[in-house]
């Protein structure tokens, strides 16, 4: 396998040459390319494909923003990382659509080394090129139109509070996912990640929501044509049971409050994957749609046939670059394969492995094609095989007391 690439940019010799020394030791697994500035940047991303590129924000000329920008339109198979000492406003909300992931300035070492190695690995995730550019330039996900109106009226509302706005962006499957991702990057230094779509909106604020949503647009509504045979409704119906129901799971059997969290926004997000192809790739997701339908197969089978990969390997890739945590990733990419999953005990990967298959259980008509099976294996040498009955009935009497509610 070729080695990943790369790429540098700062306009400070002095970072460059840090970083050369830091790096040193990582040279016989990839390639490091360094520029001072974004044209010479542009330089190297013309003469070789670069995987990932981290690049300073404050920068005399091009600055960081127009630089990833201009590398999302022209080589969107990179991954976009920015290196950054300022934390304003006019910062986040410049690069919060053009880039994966934010690392505070000066760069840790050893994180910045983990998320070197963490983003070039999730390259290789994507087997098909052509999906890998589509995931990789995507800097938000598409809402609902009616939930995005909603937003919008909440926040042009002058009585509008942050709860009213957190209880709409928490209805959201692609907000969730973009407030997550950014209160949990380095411009708000916290020291733990926060699962939370609510406290994420406590945390960003009034101000930096409606700047988001009204002036940078970083939600949009759903640009993809209205499909007669895919629901996106019932995709987010099924995707806060299946969030609720691993948080049920994870409560009753574990203390660890680590592992409540990301089983719940794994399960939140665990269907981000068929989303994203719907609504970037929507006549091929459509035919696997119709495909699971028609044949009666799994639309996990109909979309392996179809691309090549599941909605869990896109979507786990999306959020890896997004930044994250890697349990949570992980239950996405995995949570319908646990045997390919490298550490199958108990934890999220098979939480929402369960709550998925509990929610297509009590909802059926919610599923597309053969619902998926328990991997009883897996969840015998976990220990867990006897517990599923008491689960699914505890997660039914949640779901009757939610339709009461």
């Amino acid at each position: 396998m070729d080695k990943k690439t790369v790429l540098f940019v700062d306009d400070e010799p002095n970072i460059l040459s840090g970083l050369k020394r830091m790096l040193r030791p990582m040279r016989r697994a990839m390639n490091f390319e360094f520029a001072e500035d974004g044209p010479a940047a542009l330089e190297v991303m013309a003469a070789r494909k670069v995987d990932v590129v981290i690049s300073d924000m404050r920068m005399p000329g091009m600055d960081g923003a127009t630089l990833l920008a201009t590398i999302q339109e022209q080589y969107p198979h990179a991954i976009r990382i920015m290196l950054t000492g300022q934390a304003d406003d006019e910062s986040v909300l410049r690069t919060v659509s053009v880039a994966h992931q934010f690392l505070a300035k000066p760069a840790d070492p050893v994180q910045l080394k983990q998320v070197i190695s963490r983003a070039t690995a999730l390259q290789d995730l994507m087997a098909d090129e052509r999906l890998k550019k589509v995931v990789s330039s995507i800097g938000s996900l598409p809402s609902l139109p009616e939930t995005y109106a909603r937003l919008q009226q909440v926040l042009r509302d002058p009585d509008g509070s942050l709860a009213d706005v957190a209880a709409v962006i928490e209805q959201d499957l692609a907000m969730s996912a973009k407030v997550l991702q950014l209160v949990n990057s380095a411009f708000f230094g916290l020291f733990r990640h926060i699962e939370s779509p609510a406290r994420a909106v406590n945390l960003l604020g009034l101000d930096t929501i409606k700047a988001l949503v009204l002036g940078v647009g970083v939600f949009t509504d759903m640009k993809a044509p209205p499909s007669r045979i895919f629901n996106v409704k019932t995709l987010w119906s099924h995707s806060m049971a299946t969030a609720a129901f691993a948080k049920k799971i994870a409560t009753l059997e574990s203390e660890d409050r680590d592992l409540i969290d990301h089983a719940f926004v794994a399960g939140l997000l665990h269907d981000v994957g068929k989303l994203l192809l719907l609504s970037r790739m929507h006549g091929e997701y459509e035919q696997a749609v119709r495909m699971a339908m028609e044949t009666s197969c799994s639309l996990l089978e109909a979309e392996q046939k179809i691309f090549g990969l599941s909605h869990g390997d896109v979507g786990g890739y999306l959020i890896g670059l997004w930044g994250l945590p890697g349990p949570v990733v992980e239950s996405i990419t995995f949570h319908h394969r646990l045997r390919d999953y490298p550490d199958p005990d108990f934890g999220p990967a098979l939480i929402v492995h369960v709550a998925d298959y509990i929610s297509y259980r009590l909802e059926p008509g919610q599923c597309i094609g053969e619902q998926p099976c328990l991997d009883e294996e897996i969840l015998d040498r976990a220990g867990m095989l006897d517990k599923t009955d008491q689960w699914l009935e505890l997660c039914g009497e949640l779901q009757e007391k939610s339709g009461d509610g």
